[in-house]
């Protein structure tokens, strides 16, 4: 995965290209924080489901602001296809193209907008570099209130695509595409005003690289990206040579692909080297009926978060950083689909991509990754008609939950998953304000009842959404990890797994891990439960005093102490020594004894 370009080499003295680049990097931040600023709707002013970078005309990453990361690896792709389609010189000044089909490498909602940067009077021919976003449209015409579903079987049920079409035609807009746009949605003032926030925070970006463009010239510009392309590179060449050669082996299964229950293997091969980390992924199960499939950007996407997470994860990146990756993913299987497979909860399977080779070097690098996490988005649409003004509403949002523990020290409470970064939960008491639900709970699901270890895995989340609104509502929810639970290290425990339990009217209680337009009636409850994470090392190694503190910030409850950890805690909330030591004898009695009944 080199990065390339076709401009000859020049010499750039490390200051200015070092002030170059952070210029760009501040550039691609302010797009991101205007858009984030000036958007419509809540997943994307509250949630931050969006994410901003710059990419030079040869496809190379070389800025990137904070946003889901799922999505940051997508933009060189959107850039590099554009750039084919259009060719290099079939830009102009205030071109903005828009796309969100294969190309763009995520589910239809996520809409991508390319900007072309020029500097007037410079007699270029062609653009040197792209500004380049991507946000989640609350709808975009998909067969169900809020578009992406977990029973579509095809890309046409799932929205409108969008193949690179020119919303901006040399800075005039393209009324007819706008009209497509607003006649292909539920929400159309909402959409059209995610899409001139989208566009007009391209436009800060482009304003502030032309500015960059102008103090130093072009010529000095595109030096220094070279220059800061080639040093992403030489930044990371030292940690990939630290890395533990060899080849290392990891599988999994998706719960479901939402047709059928039949599991969906997917399985990984990492081989690493002194100059490089090669990702394969043959072996893993064809695209499927249902919409769990990942088209290969997104999975690629993922895949550079788990390089970063082995390597240097604090370090800037750009596409030399990553040209030590080698990733293969053989076409037409569930981490690589084509079309027209349907892609709405794409996540399930670009999170595997990620979480694989996570796996398979996690007991091999202890001190750099952790046990098994949620891995689900756990994404969910609640919405309906609020009664109070007759508008539709959609809540869109994804849920935190436990990640695994490390071998140093335990795993962390509801985080959103690694494929969604910086994604936010929306405070309860806006949705409260401003849709038509009551939240009984948002708290930890304690006690918890799985990811013990030596360290404990973080816990997860319940979380009621209770529909208040006379004509009811529905909700939308596709909660992966639900039979295959986050895998543990090591002797620990795995996690308990993700699932929604609906709390109807009549008393009864209905569990489902995936729900398309599922109907709440008024007073009835969606209750969202994420899993823990997966545990690090043998419960019975895990220091008492560890256990009393669990059992005191009510974690874990005595039982759970006793017949897990082998502590025994007092009626004075004290630890019994002496008990405490002769139990966690017999309990490893018992289990060296069941270990040689079974050899």
């Amino acid at each position: 995965m080199s990065h390339q370009t076709n401009r000859p080499e020049e010499s750039l003295d490390p200051f200015t290209r070092e002030v170059i680049t952070n210029a760009l990097q501040s550039a691609a931040e302010e797009s991101f924080i205007n858009l984030g600023r000036t958007a419509k709707s809540s997943v994307i002013y509250e949630t931050l489901d969006y994410a901003t970078g710059i990419v030079d005309i040869d496809g190379n990453v070389v800025a990137q602001a904070n946003g889901v990361p799922g999505f940051l690896g997508t933009l060189k792709f959107c850039v590099a296809d554009t750039v084919e389609k259009f060719g290099r010189d079939g830009f102009e000044p205030g071109d903005v193209v828009m796309l969100n089909d294969y190309h763009g490498g995520t589910h239809l909602n996520d809409v991508a907008m390319v900007a072309p940067v020029f500097l007037e009077g410079d007699g270029r021919d062609e653009p040197v570099m792209f500004l380049a976003s991507k946000a989640h449209w609350t709808d975009i015409g998909g067969k169900d209130p809020g578009s992406w579903t977990t029973d579509a079987t095809s890309i046409f049920q799932e929205g409108i695509q969008y193949p690179m079409v020119k919303l901006y035609d040399g800075g005039v807009e393209n009324e007819a595409v706008a009209d497509i746009v607003a006649a292909n949605t539920r929400m159309p003032e909402m959409t059209l005003g995610d899409m001139q926030a989208q566009k007009a925070s391209l436009d800060v970006g482009v304003e502030r690289v032309q500015d960059i463009a102008r103090e130093y010239g072009w010529d000095t510009l595109e030096t220094a990206v070279d220059a800061w392309l080639e040093y992403g590179h030489d930044l990371v060449r030292d940690a990939v040579e630290a890395l533990p050669n060899g080849t290392y082996h990891a599988q999994d299964y998706l719960d479901d692909d939402g047709i059928t229950d039949e599991p969906i293997h997917v399985e990984c091969e990492v081989t690493i080297t002194d100059e490089t980390v090669t990702l394969d992924y043959t072996g893993t199960d064809p695209e499927t009926e249902g919409p769990v499939n990942s088209p290969y950007a997104a999975s690629i996407s993922d895949v550079r978060s788990f390089f970063q997470a082995i390597t240097l994860p604090s370090a800037p990146t750009n596409e030399g950083f990553f040209e030590p990756l080698e990733v293969i993913i053989p076409e037409g299987t569930v981490l690589n689909a084509t079309k027209p497979a349907p892609i709405g909860t794409d996540w399930e399977s670009s999170a595997m991509a990620a979480e694989l080779p996570w796996k398979a070097l996690a007991p091999h690098l202890p001190d750099k990754l952790s046990a098994g996490h949620f891995t689900s988005v756990c994404a969910t649409i609640v919405g309906g008609t609020d009664e109070r003004t007759g508008d539709d509403f959609l809540v869109i949002e994804p849920q935190p939950g436990g990640w695994g523990a490390c071998a140093d020290r335990d795993g962390a409470d509801v985080l959103v998953c690694a494929g969604d970064g910086d994604t936010l939960e929306m405070p309860v008491e806006i949705m409260e304000t401003r849709f038509p639900l009551l939240f009984g709970q948002f708290a930890l699901d304690t006690p918890q009842e799985a990811g013990h270890g030596r360290f404990r895995a973080g816990t997860g989340l319940v979380q009621d959404y209770t529909m208040y609104n006379e004509s009811g509502g529905f909700i939308t929810a596709s909660f992966g990890r639900s039979e295959y639970p986050p895998w543990s290290v090591d002797g620990g425990q795995k996690g308990d797994g993700n699932y929604i339990e609906l709390l109807r009217n009549d008393g009864s209680v209905e569990r489902a891990s995936k729900l398309t337009n599922e109907p709440l009636a008024d007073g009835e409850t969606a209750r969202l439960v994420t899993s823990s994470g997966g545990g690090w090392g043998d419960p019975l190694e895990r220091d008492p005093k560890r256990v009393l503190e669990d059992y005191r910030d009510e974690y874990i409850t005595p039982e759970i102490a006793r017949d897990v950890y082998g502590v025994v805690i007092t009626n004075s909330d004290e630890i019994d020594d002496a008990a405490t030591e002769s139990l966690r004898a017999e309990k490893r009695n018992e289990s060296e004894a069941s270990e040689h009944e079974t050899k």
